[in-house]
């Protein structure tokens, strides 16, 4: 049986995975929308762009659901996509969405940093169970 010392940095990993991952699936279905009312400027291009949001927003969703049910692997996914909204976030800053862009940065190093504090669930034997040593 898994126990996790760090339950806390791992639900908070979840949490905010979990909101990015409704934020870039709202950000597809709000192409597709602009699409349906003629503000798209090219079809294939915000069709293109709003599959691949979405398949970002749910590739975070898979990685929030293997917090949430105490897997380790979601660990290194989750350094890796909060490292690359780093730079997404300095250049918002730089640009006209410093409000933004402070936001982007401070998510994605609360982020990883509960992703490094999360620590790796030990494994627990009880009696009885396979993997019991015989004294």
């Amino acid at each position: 049986m898994p126990v996790d010392s760090t339950p806390a940095a791992r639900r908070l990993a979840a949490l905010s995975l979990g909101a990015q991952a409704v934020i870039l699936v709202g950000f597809a279905v709000f192409y597709i929308y602009e699409l349906s009312i003629g503000e798209g400027s090219d079809a294939v291009r915000v069709v293109m762009s709003a599959l691949v949001i979405a398949l970002g927003g749910i590739g975070l969703a898979v990685v929030t659901r293997g917090w949430l049910r105490g897997s380790w692997w979601p660990r290194t996914p989750t350094i890796v996509w909060s490292l690359l909204l780093l730079p997404v976030g300095w250049g918002l800053i730089q640009g006209t969405k410093t409000l933004v862009g402070w936001l982007v940065v401070g998510v994605a190093l609360v982020t990883a940093l509960a992703a490094v504090a999360a620590k790796e669930p030990e494994t627990v034997v009880e009696p009885g169970e396979p993997g019991e040593q015989s004294a």
